[in-house]
């Protein structure tokens, strides 16, 4: 699983730095095709793309939900990109130190008003955060407060979900 986050971030670089500038990533590609569908470049003997990894592999053979916050796109609206590769031998503490400060950015995933305003990321990957944890609330519930008693409103679905806007602008240093 370490050796796949860490070649689709590689890759996903890759495709930016060769079709760099580019405003967004899903720039690449062209009108009918996605940059994720792109075969650019071989991996374990094959030539593969994006979405190989990520949805035939890593989503298809892993029940685990925390990916989602260790793979990045390029864009703003993504998990910020570690500054370390993964390792199988850390890798569930660099999995839940990505998932907690992604979850816990309130930029990006906030309790206001009596409702959870989260990332789109929940909303596309449902299924995944459903499978390996019952819910959406009842995987974030933990992460998106440290009051227990919110965390159990969260987790019986009290909150009303908002799905915040997604940034496909390309996340780069003075890219805003």
């Amino acid at each position: 699983m370490a050796f796949l986050i860490n070649a689709y971030n590689a890759f996903t670089i890759k495709l930016v730095l060769d079709n760099y500038p580019v405003k967004s990533i899903k720039k690449i590609g062209g009108f009918f095709s996605s940059p994720w569908k792109k075969n650019f470049f071989k991996l374990l003997g094959e030539t593969r793309n994006l979405d190989w990894i990520e949805h035939k592999v890593l989503r298809k053979k892993f029940n685990e939900p925390r990916i989602h916050f260790a793979i990045n796109c390029a864009s703003i609206g993504c998990p910020a990109l570690r500054p370390e590769a993964y390792v199988a031998s850390r890798l569930s503490a660099q999995l839940e130190e990505q998932t907690q400060l992604f979850i816990g950015d309130a930029s990006r995933n906030e309790i206001r008003d009596n409702q959870l305003y989260i990332s789109k990321i929940f909303d596309w990957f449902a299924q995944d955060f459903e499978k390996s944890h019952g819910s959406v609330e009842k995987f974030i519930a933990a992460y998106i407060t440290k009051d227990d008693e919110v965390a159990q409103k969260i987790r019986n679905q009290k909150f009303k979900i908002k799905y915040t806007k997604y940034d496909w602008k390309l996340n780069e240093v003075g890219g805003q």
